[in-house]
């Protein structure tokens, strides 16, 4: 059995093996006052792919955003793993833009330009996170979307994105569907009982984070969506594990190097196909 802050003991030791990417090394991803208009490259093992960077008010602060995919069609909000905005979350929001006739796709910084260059810094960040004031970000990024274009707007994340995402189905009324992969929020955030919009949720069966991401969390999940009501669906991917879904290069071997389950491709294609079927359905129609 394995917590988040227990991963974290256990690979402190070698923090060479992240292989993160580090902010100094993506100066776009660095605070700077205003934020520039320049188009931005996401890193990726495939063709690079442009983001515009833009700032979002919300109450009496702002933050940075990354945005790419089709003018006027709907919205997907994209919520970053406990790293921040790293290439990967970048690599996924991308891939979504591409899905089926197109999408807008929004990645909100939750972190507001700081990023985890190793397991202390991560769990650091995600510890110290305004998780209500996250939560108004993805309102404001749900907000901006609505109003640049997109007549519904779905949210997706992953590991505390994912948490985020389902948190968003409780507590921001303007989300249309949501899509997580292995998190499940506090009680004390969002009860998920109290779900508002359709989730579509997954999970690795060797997920061994307890109580967030495990078969435990992901049952537990399930029967609170039961009693919201809501559309939902709860899918376990068998001999998978945590953050099974990045398949760029320099993931899977960041994978490999943190002792994951071995990646298996026809999972996260399955578990791509079922995603677009879900935001098809609440987003097209």
């Amino acid at each position: 059995m394995l917590t988040l802050a227990g991963f974290v003991a256990k690979t402190l030791s070698n923090p060479s093996a992240f292989g993160f990417v580090s902010a100094r090394n993506l100066p776009h991803l660095q605070s700077s006052g205003r934020p520039s208009l320049t188009p931005l490259r996401a890193m990726a093992s495939s063709a690079a792919v442009e983001f515009q960077k833009i700032e979002i008010q919300r109450e009496d602060t702002t933050f940075n955003a990354y945005v790419v995919g089709k003018e006027d069609a709907p919205g997907i909000v994209v919520l970053q793993e406990w790293w921040g905005v790293d290439y990967e979350i970048k690599n996924h929001a991308a891939n979504i833009a591409k899905m089926d006739s197109g999408y807008k796709t929004l990645i909100p910084d939750l972190y507001h330009g700081k990023l985890g260059l190793d397991a202390a810094e991560a769990q650091h960040l995600m510890d110290g996170l305004d998780w209500q004031g996250a939560v108004k970000d993805i309102a404001a990024s749900v907000k901006w979307l609505k109003e640049n274009g997109s007549k519904k707007v779905g949210v997706t994340g992953f590991c505390m994105g994912g948490a985020l995402s389902i948190a968003s189905a409780v507590l921001v009324p303007e989300v249309d569907s949501v899509v997580a992969f292995y998190g499940v929020p506090s009680t004390q955030l969002a009860d998920p009982s109290s779900a508002k919009a359709p989730v579509q949720a997954h999970f690795g069966e060797h997920d061994n984070f307890v109580g967030f991401s495990d078969v435990t969390a992901a049952k537990s999940l399930e029967e609170k969506l039961k009693a919201s009501g809501v559309p939902y669906e709860v899918h376990i991917y068998s001999g998978n594990g945590h953050a099974f879904m990045n398949s760029s290069h320099e993931a899977v071997d960041r994978k490999k190097k943190l002792g994951f389950a071995e990646h298996d491709q026809a999972s996260v294609d399955l578990a791509w196909s079922r995603f677009r079927s879900w935001m098809k359905k609440y987003l097209w129609n």
